[in-house]
């Protein structure tokens, strides 16, 4: 009687340690990121579907080029905008393979006095990266809190 008595806590606690077990290994595979469908998806930008964003390119028509974009390296003509700004974009449309990468980029040149007009970005962030010149830039929170910065040359600023 006394090693049946003795056994049923024991019997309870390997239970509830197994669930315990079983919980945290649940909670593991559930916190991280599912494995990548595949390395790269380089935009088919001839082709008329549209399945959030654009189609793959046929793996075998993949070159080195699709993953390379030389357009940032010139500076844009500031003159011809109303905010001396030019901006010059590299999303998936001029550099096909960062389609689906969830990544773009744009290189924006500033005239003396320039400003980047307000503007949201939903479920994304900004890098800026000043080359040169000094750059006063913030945003606000969804808090309604208002974050400045003058930012030098040679500097990275997040927004």
């Amino acid at each position: 009687m006394e090693g049946s008595a003795f056994s049923a806590p024991i019997c309870c606690y390997l239970i509830w340690l197994f669930f315990v077990c079983s919980s945290l290994v649940l909670l593991r595979s559930a916190a991280t990121d599912a494995d990548l469908l595949q390395d790269f998806c380089v935009a088919e930008l001839q082709s008329s579907v549209r399945v959030n964003g654009f189609p793959c390119k046929n793996v075998a028509d993949v070159q080195g080029q699709d993953f390379v974009f030389s357009g940032l390296a010139h500076a844009g003509n500031t003159s011809l905008s109303l905010t001396g700004v030019a901006r010059t974009p590299a999303s998936v449309l001029q550099f096909p393979g960062l389609n689906t990468q969830g990544i773009s980029m744009v290189r924006a040149d500033f005239a003396p006095g320039g400003l980047n007009v307000p503007h949201l970005h939903p479920r994304a962030s900004e890098l800026a990266f000043i080359l040169e010149g000094t750059f006063y830039a913030g945003f606000i929170t969804t808090s309604n809190k208002l974050y400045t910065q003058t930012a030098q040359g040679r500097s990275a600023y997040h927004t």
